[in-house]
């Protein structure tokens, strides 16, 4: 079953548990990102799992391995159950950052980034062939992410289903740039309806705007939940 978690961005932590009191008790995961850790620091992963949280701490984060090798102890002693590094750091800091869990407690995965979603194919970085290739990058990022260590890796839910073809091993995929389909892209440049998640095995999908900037939170994941439950119950009588 795909997971669902919450995008928190928010910029303060008055506002991420008025967010946490709108969309009402689940098991959605509470994804804290750059903007909310930023403004209210460790307290914003304390303060929502209090409430009963589970907690993503999405920090992309990349530096010099022993950098990270800090950030990602602190995190794990503050039992955030994902992490996130940015995979194109390297096999050394991501091993680094998969030592630091285990020097903080061992508790928090480490989940590896490959191509930001908001990355426009025909226009990537510099370094980079045009157009770039989600699919074969984040697939050798992929195995890069499971030789140092890392639970599982995030990309696109368009790339999942190269990435399958390159690596058919079962792997843990987290999945941002979740759209209903009549909604605005914003951002993203690769993005997808939550059905087209799920059918991909989209392991976790992380729902921003579509639910935290419409008039009644709580409604739109409920509305999420029955779309994921609706296409998980169709790919099931197909097999």
């Amino acid at each position: 079953m795909t997971e669902l978690a919450i995008a928190y961005d928010v910029s303060s932590l008055e506002e991420a548990l008025a967010l946490d009191a709108r969309l009402g008790p689940g098991p959605e995961i509470a994804k804290v990102g750059l903007e909310l850790f930023t403004a209210a620091g460790p307290e914003a992963v304390r303060a929502l799992a209090r409430r009963g949280r589970r907690v993503f701490l999405d920090l992309k984060l990349h530096d010099i391995p022993n950098t990270v090798r800090g950030a990602a102890a602190a995190a794990a002693r503050l039992a955030a159950e994902f992490l996130t590094v940015h995979a194109m750091g390297g096999g050394a800091m991501l091993r680094a950052a998969v030592e630091g869990v285990a020097e903080g407690g061992g508790g928090t995965a480490v989940i590896a980034v490959t191509v930001l979603t908001s990355i426009d194919p025909l226009d990537p970085p510099p370094g980079f062939e045009r157009p770039i290739e989600p699919g074969p990058v984040a697939s050798r990022l992929l195995e890069l992410a499971e030789r140092s260590g890392a639970r599982g890796i995030v990309c696109g839910v368009p790339d999942l289903p190269g990435l399958r073809r390159f690596h058919p091993a079962p792997f843990f995929a987290v999945t941002p740039g979740i759209r209903p389909a009549s909604a605005e892209a914003h951002d993203q440049k690769r993005f997808a309806t939550l059905a087209e998640a799920v059918r991909s095995g989209s392991s976790l999908a992380v729902l921003g705007r579509a639910v935290t900037a419409v008039l009644d939170p709580r409604a739109a994941l409920e509305a999420a939940r029955a779309q994921r439950d609706a296409a998980a119950a169709a790919m099931s009588a197909r097999e």
